[in-house]
């Protein structure tokens, strides 16, 4: 199993998250955190919005990375979303964002969160990857992806339909 996949309850992973932009993202994604990790909700969203105050985590071919450090946060903790419609987000190819993979870390994190980040602009940055995880059925499918990210997967020819 993967670093980003240990930091990823299924209780985290979100699909059809309904949102119209960044601001509502960041709410919605907010309460995916107090439900499924006991985190307040307005600490993670104040975060998450002075971080992209700094410049847009969005990394382009529709996802983003937004990413924050959480007072009393004792491990780093992720969610994934796939959002039902696109949102702007400022990425540099200008492409709004379907996928999005949030990264808390402890406000006093050191390189490791600079290596879980890197870790997911490679996952990312995988259109083979990005595609499954756009016809993936649910969160299971999802978390079994981000564990198998990495490994050699059977070949799907384009337009292959159902699990491969």
């Amino acid at each position: 199993m993967g670093e980003i996949a240990k930091l990823l309850p299924r209780a985290n992973i979100v699909t059809g998250l309904d949102v119209a932009d960044k601001a509502q993202f960041f709410a919605a994604i907010s309460q995916v955190f107090e439900h499924g990790s006991g985190l307040a909700r307005a600490g993670v969203a104040a975060s998450l919005a002075a971080r992209e105050k700094l410049g847009s985590t969005g990394l382009g071919q529709g996802v983003a990375i937004p990413h924050g450090r959480i007072k009393g946060l004792r491990e780093p903790v992720g969610a994934y979303a796939r959002l039902l419609h696109p949102i702007g987000f400022g990425a540099p190819d200008g492409r709004p964002v379907t996928h999005s993979f949030v990264l808390l870390v402890p406000a006093e994190a050191t390189e490791r969160h600079l290596e879980l980040l890197s870790e997911l602009a490679q996952m990312f940055s995988d259109a083979a990857f990005r595609e499954r995880l756009a016809h993936a059925a649910g969160a299971d499918d999802i978390a079994a992806l981000f564990d198998s990210w990495g490994q050699v997967l059977p070949f799907a020819p384009a337009g292959a339909k159902g699990k491969t």
